[in-house]
């Protein structure tokens, strides 16, 4: 029996776990800037146009062809549909841990393939209840991982999920949270905390920019105690995620932050190594507007522009939507 794994970037340690013939990692992040287009989205899994085109990403660039036997080097351009029909592979299972990235990557491959009958009959979905960005591979290798098919209804649940998440207002994914989503039982929980960085009725802060805040005023003050994994207590996004967020709160015209190196307001994003070094630089404190913010006593937002994308929502300060996480309310601009 051939075995493929599509998993997200979290689980790319199941590639030496010898579970499968062949690990797909995803490495789409969908919980921050402008969603790729739907087209774009099928040419990544689809044929490679060239293969000299290195600009575009390609699902079978994460595909180790050393650790993936059941994938030819001269195969590597080929569309994932066509890879998994001519190699016979057997079953495709779905390993995605709770984190919201890695749920908005299982409603995006379950809605891709939910017209493709002769694989959604291969498909088992693995309850993945825990991080697998920190397992090691030797114990994946023979960890019990509750396994359940594929009905029809958990496709038309991905389906209904990846279009709200991709709609031009969050009212959609809203809606979500009252509706059974049958064994997408991560799901919900991974879209409310995607709701609760929508900004605060409040503070005009989403939940991770509050807790950056927290960290500092708790006299955090370097940007690695706040970036390192699990300091933040943050569900959604990357350390160069958190990043971006940290220079929203300190370069503005009221600054809540100070104490972030100025450099980074005019490097090249793509210019890891310096970025780096600026954010280690860095000594961070609270201004006093920053503290009034924490304390509830000012609005960000009202000081601040604001241009981000939530999802397919592009959040600016005249379309500026809201989430009161303690009523559970989406408030319009």
């Amino acid at each position: 029996m051939k075995r493929m794994i599509l998993t997200s970037s979290s689980g790319a340690g199941l590639t030496y776990a010898d579970r499968a013939d062949m690990v797909i990692p995803f490495i789409y992040r969908f919980v921050s800037g402008p969603l790729p287009t739907a087209d774009h989205l099928i040419r990544y899994l689809g044929w490679r146009e060239s293969r000299t085109w290195v600009d575009q990403m390609h699902w079978s660039d994460c595909v180790p062809v050393r650790q993936s036997p059941l994938i030819r080097r001269q195969d590597r351009a080929g569309a994932l549909l066509w890879v998994c029909k001519n190699y016979g592979v057997d079953l495709i299972e779905l390993w995605f841990d709770p984190e919201p990235n890695s749920q908005l990557q299982l409603i995006w491959i379950l809605d891709y393939l939910r017209f493709e009958p002769s694989l959604t009959e291969s498909l088992r979905l693995r309850l993945v209840d825990f991080d697998l960005r920190g397992a090691d591979p030797s114990e994946l290798r023979h960890r019990d991982v509750k396994q359940f098919d594929i009905a029809e209804s958990d496709l038309e649940s991905a389906t209904l999920a990846w279009e709200a998440y991709r709609a031009p207002t969050p009212e959609l994914c809203v809606g979500l949270l009252d509706r059974p989503l049958g064994k997408l039982s991560f799901l919900k929980p991974a879209m409310e905390d995607l709701l609760s960085e929508l900004p605060s009725p409040a503070t005009g802060l989403g939940a991770t920019e509050t807790r950056l805040l927290e960290l500092i005023a708790s006299g955090r003050s370097r940007t690695d105690e706040l970036f390192r994994s699990g300091t933040s207590e943050a569900r959604v996004f990357d350390p160069w995620e958190l990043g971006a967020l940290l220079e929203g709160l300190a370069f503005g015209p009221a600054p809540a932050v100070a104490g972030l190196d100025g450099k980074l307001a005019t490097l090249d994003p793509d210019n890891a190594r310096g970025r780096n070094a600026a954010f280690r630089r860095s000594r961070l404190s609270l201004t006093e507007f920053g503290k009034a913010v924490l304390e509830g006593r000012e609005d960000f937002r009202r000081h601040n522009p604001i241009r981000r994308w939530w999802g397919g929502t592009l959040l600016t300060n005249e379309q500026l939507w809201r989430w009161d996480r303690e009523s559970r309310l989406l408030i319009a601009p």
